[in-house]
């Protein structure tokens, strides 16, 4: 267990928050660096949530239950993320990831389910919302499963191109970029789930 103070909780948010939120900064680019200060952490009236998160958490639990957080709320504040919200969204996370092969497999299952063709899932027609990204919407598909396809298929670009929403939409997008380095799996493994579902339609 790597030992976690209240400052090492604090840097971590304020790398994993600047990565979330500041389009030209990049976590893995950076290698985490941060221009925090122990002496600036030390003058904060909000330090002793970190202290508190610090106890709760090991410093490799932090970094998922932060990730998990800001994914859903960017902007989070520290004491928002002491509530039992912020721990059922960790925990759903959680959950996500150490099943993940199985959420992959059964993503694509219900998405197919709907279609006679792969391509029909992706195909943007008059600008509008493709299927796959509506059943997202509708949460019965997983942003890890539109992530990872993505890096099979990088339909992502064509999306953007042809979707007729510069608001919302971009933002998709950026997420997807911002949570990629976070998705850890087994691209040999997964490449044969998306195969065996898709010979499955034929």
């Amino acid at each position: 267990m790597i030992e976690n103070t209240g400052f090492d909780a604090y840097k971590i948010y304020c790398v994993l928050k600047l990565h979330f939120t500041v389009e030209s900064y990049d976590v893995i680019k950076y290698n985490w660096k941060t221009k925090v200060t122990k002496e600036q952490f030390m003058l904060r009236k909000d330090k002793f949530y970190f202290y508190k998160l610090s106890r709760k958490y090991k410093v490799e639990e932090l970094l998922g239950f932060y990730i998990s957080n800001l994914l859903t709320k960017p902007k989070i504040w520290v004491a928002e993320l002491l509530s039992e919200d912020s721990d059922s969204e960790y925990k759903v996370w959680m959950r996500t990831q150490q099943s993940l092969s199985y959420v992959f497999e059964q993503d694509l299952i219900k998405a197919f389910d709907t279609v006679n063709n792969p391509e029909e899932l992706l195909k943007v027609v008059d600008g509008q919302y493709p299927l796959l990204y509506n059943l997202y919407l509708q949460e019965k598909v997983h942003l890890e499963t539109i992530i990872i396809l993505n890096d099979y298929m990088n339909f992502l670009p064509m999306w953007l191109r042809k979707i007729d929403d510069d608001i919302i939409f971009p933002e998709f997008v950026k997420k997807c970029g911002k949570y990629k380095p976070f998705i850890y799996y087994d691209a040999v493994k997964f490449k044969g789930i998306l195969k065996g579902q898709i010979c499955q339609l034929a």
